[in-house]
């Protein structure tokens, strides 16, 4: 194995929901269905504004859009590296590896998050708002093996979704699914495996 692909929410960065209120997880409750609601794909996709979502975060809440859009902006200042995720990306780039970001992301979110110290070390991405596709769409997969020319059999996905990593694995890359809830506990079985 020679590239390390990492998928972004819920694997490298996440809210900490102890520093977030009962209200503030309610709202975005529909972050964690399978699957999200249209108007979110579409939000990662690069095809709704902020404008757009914030309408249709309205739509589902019965809110005002000051409520939806201060919430919104809560939960792209609340993202923060996952440290256990952190620590082994970091280790993994020492060990010499070729790391790379595969993620569905709307412009706000990955505009904050490559502002991490972390996010430097990656040698290149795939960010669904740019790419104008999503996982588990076969063309985010395609597009980052042409644009990197990473061969899939020597490359490795880390997602928190079982149907990403469903998807990769039809591209034939091989795909470890990141427990969420227990980063430590995954990123231990990723230490074991290529470390």
């Amino acid at each position: 194995m020679k590239n390390i692909v990492f998928d972004l929410g819920g694997v490298l960065f996440a809210r900490d929901k102890h520093k977030c209120s009962p209200e503030f997880i309610d709202f975005f409750r529909f972050i964690r269905t399978d699957p999200m609601p249209d108007f979110w794909v579409e939000y990662d996709r690069g095809t709704l504004t902020l404008d757009q979502v914030v309408d249709a975060l309205c739509a589902l809440h019965g809110c005002t859009p000051e409520v939806a859009r201060a919430y919104l902006r809560e939960a792209i200042d609340r993202q923060e590296p996952v440290r256990a995720t952190e620590r082994l990306v970091g280790e993994l780039k020492r060990a010499g590896y070729r790391l790379y970001v595969l993620s569905n992301m709307s412009r706000e979110f990955i505009d904050f998050l490559r502002r991490a110290d972390v996010y430097a070390l990656f040698d290149g991405e795939v960010v669904s708002c740019e790419e104008g596709t999503v996982k588990p769409e076969p063309r985010i997969y395609r597009i980052l093996l042409d644009r990197y020319g990473l061969d899939p059999a020597q490359t490795l996905f880390i997602d928190d979704r079982a149907a990403n990593i469903a998807a990769a694995r039809e591209a034939g890359i091989d795909g470890f699914l990141f427990d969420p809830h227990d980063p430590e506990a995954s990123c231990d079985a990723l230490r074991q495996r290529l470390l």
